[in-house]
């Protein structure tokens, strides 16, 4: 299997895993899904139960199927030259006949999601695949009104940066601490690839810090004797910070690094939030702040900014724009609302590569 072919099933793989909808699958040309050896990879790859962890929703795995078999039995000239692999054909008739959950029972559960970003551990090498696989409830906003349950495309972009080379040089051998967690992606992403000292998960939730505990087992980092250490815990917004029990609060000295995203989506929010950021910046004046942020309301996010400049905070943009959602290879998300990432500091720091 040549090179362009082998990265075009790996973009589908990878978007396969993360639920991507079947109509924003990026399938190969026709030409390429006749092929047997690609019809074995995909069913390998994607369908084979003996094979794959993990695996998607029957729902979901029956729609996809559909579709590339709907796909290989149009791009098919000569029936006696071309056939569609028995082995897609079999697990077609398998998922067809068996008693599959309605489309709002599948909603209503919790699904395995995979997001996988590509780290260049050395200028020219290849890319390392680093994948963070999730228990989800993705249609589901919970009874106390969180939206901590799923991973949004905030958290998303800001994880496409912390796995850049600058984003590491913030994060690497830091004592990092994320706000508002909800799946906790961010901090499995760091605490499993991203080299940090030790990482502290939270959320206002006590639902969804649990969750976030099943997500840890999922990413063999249930074990708080692993170098990177991830520990989970309720914060609520806007309480006191105890400087004298922090450790024993949170299993961590004072943190080097404090990450948010999607955490500015409500006004009502943002004062408390505002708040717990003065605490911190009181605990560790030289703290580095980042928070991404989808602009669904300008004026909701302007009053962020605002509320951080008269607490005494530096802000600045980082030029980290998302990439246009046709180039994305991993991981996937919508586009059309502005995505930002913004770092806030106590006091600008001079040289600041990101600054505006």
């Amino acid at each position: 299997m040549d090179t362009k072919t082998r990265s075009k099933l790996t973009i589908l793989c990878r978007q396969y895993f993360q639920l991507v909808e079947p109509a924003q699958l990026r399938w190969p040309e026709d030409a390429v899904l006749k092929d047997p050896r690609v019809q074995s990879w995909i069913f390998n790859s994607l369908f084979n139960a003996e094979k794959v962890m993990n695996p998607p929703p029957e729902r979901y795995r029956l729609r996809v199927l559909k579709s590339l078999v709907s796909r290989l039995e149009q791009s098919i000239d000569d029936p006696e030259e071309d056939e569609i692999s028995d082995d897609l054909m079999s697990e077609l008739a398998c998922l067809l006949s068996s008693n599959i959950p309605s489309e709002s029972a599948s909603a209503e559960r919790k699904a395995f999601v995979t997001y996988t970003y590509a780290l260049h551990s050395t200028r020219g090498s290849m890319p390392e695949d680093c994948t963070v696989t999730l228990l989800e409830s993705r249609y589901v906003i919970s009874a106390s009104g969180t939206t901590g349950l799923r991973t949004w495309e905030a958290a998303l972009l800001l994880g496409s940066f912390l796995v850049s080379e600058a984003g590491r040089a913030i994060i690497r051998g830091k004592r990092v601490f994320e706000l508002g967690a909800g799946t906790g992606m961010l901090s499995i992403l760091c605490a499993k690839h991203l080299g940090v000292s030790g990482i502290v998960a939270t959320d206002g939730d006590e639902a969804v810090v649990d969750a976030i505990k099943t997500n840890l087992f999922l990413n063999k980092l249930d074990d708080e004797s692993t170098p990177a250490a991830l520990r989970t815990a309720a914060l609520k917004w806007g309480w006191p910070l105890n400087a004298a029990t922090f450790a024993e609060d949170y299993g961590m000295e004072v943190p080097d690094v404090l990450l948010g995203a999607d955490v500015t989506y409500d006004k009502l929010v943002i004062p408390a939030l505002v708040s717990s950021l003065r605490e911190f910046f009181e605990l560790n004046p030289a703290l580095q702040v980042l928070v991404a942020a989808t602009i669904r309301n300008e004026q909701t996010f302007e009053t962020f900014l605002n509320s951080c400049k008269r607490n005494g905070f530096s802000v600045a943009l980082i030029d980290f724009p998302p990439t246009p959602a046709h180039l994305q290879d991993g991981p996937f998300y919508p586009t059309p609302t502005p995505i930002q990432i913004w770092q806030i500091t106590r006091h600008r720091p001079s040289g600041d590569p990101f600054a505006l």
